[in-house]
């Protein structure tokens, strides 16, 4: 269950042109969070905006009660959130949604991130159990590659891919798996393997089509423009195989069968 509550703020760097990581406290939310679920920010010390901003939990340290996020800024909201300084305090709502279903009797898990969807990738892959973890990340250019240090952490099996080529491989991050399912995944049985992504739409929908045609699982968190973060306003619903979801408060995640991506 989410709660309201002021958090600390321990550290706010600057990790890329734009891109930010916070690490706050909370004690209860470090606790009940799960990989894939969001906060809810307020980005400022009033109601000016009157919204607030949802962000992924990037990281869960439920041992010394805090937690962290990265985010980049956007708009006016997270402008106003890149000014905030070690000591203050953010108004906090969380945790959110619902997070990653990851199933420790697969053998292999794959991450897929493109851009800012690695956010809620790396607490998922900190407590995966699988036997084998492979990470791809995709992104633009060399400058919006975020998080190496800390996926290397988990495993050394990480893939890059940008547009321009700058760094890792020319191409789509989803081209880059689909080569590797093709040619480098060492099983015969795909069915011992399960992808988790994040990342814009047109990416997801070519992750979940090579997930289909592999007959491989996957699960995708959803990025939706989000107004109350609560289920409340149905401003950020997505068709589904068995109707209209509400992203903030069904998903973020959901298996990608269930999408109806032509909508």
């Amino acid at each position: 269950m989410p709660i309201q509550e002021k958090c600390r703020i321990l550290d706010h760097q600057k990790v890329g042109p734009k891109h930010f990581k916070l690490t706050i406290t909370s004690k209860y939310i470090s606790t009940h969070a799960q990989p894939g679920q969001f906060v809810n920010v307020r980005c400022s010390q009033n109601y000016d905006p009157l919204l607030r901003c949802p962000l992924s939990i990037h990281r869960i340290a439920k041992e010394h009660g805090r937690f962290e996020l990265l985010y980049e800024i956007i708009g006016r909201g997270t402008k106003l959130l890149s000014e905030f300084s070690v000591g203050e305090e953010l108004d906090v709502v969380g945790p959110l949604g619902k997070g990653f279903n990851f199933d420790r009797n697969k053998e292999i898990s794959i991450l897929v991130g493109g851009g800012m969807g690695i956010a809620p990738l790396l607490s998922l892959a900190e407590n995966l159990k699988t036997k084998a973890n492979y990470i791809f990340i995709g992104a633009k250019t060399r400058d919006a590659v975020f998080g190496e240090n800390d996926f290397r952490q988990v495993t050394d099996q990480i893939l890059f891919s940008t547009d321009d080529g700058s760094y890792g491989k020319k191409g789509l991050v989803s081209d880059v798996l689909l080569d590797f399912i093709e040619n480098e995944l060492k099983t015969t049985n795909f069915g011992q393997a399960t992808i988790y992504t994040c990342g814009p739409k047109v990416m997801l929908k070519a992750i979940a089509d090579i997930a289909f045609q592999k007959q491989i699982s996957c699960q995708v968190s959803m990025e939706q423009l989000m107004a109350c973060g609560i289920g409340s306003c149905l401003g950020c619903v997505i068709n589904t195989s068995s109707g209209y979801k509400k992203v903030c408060d069904e998903g973020p995640v959901f298996d990608a069968r269930e999408i109806l991506w032509k909508d």
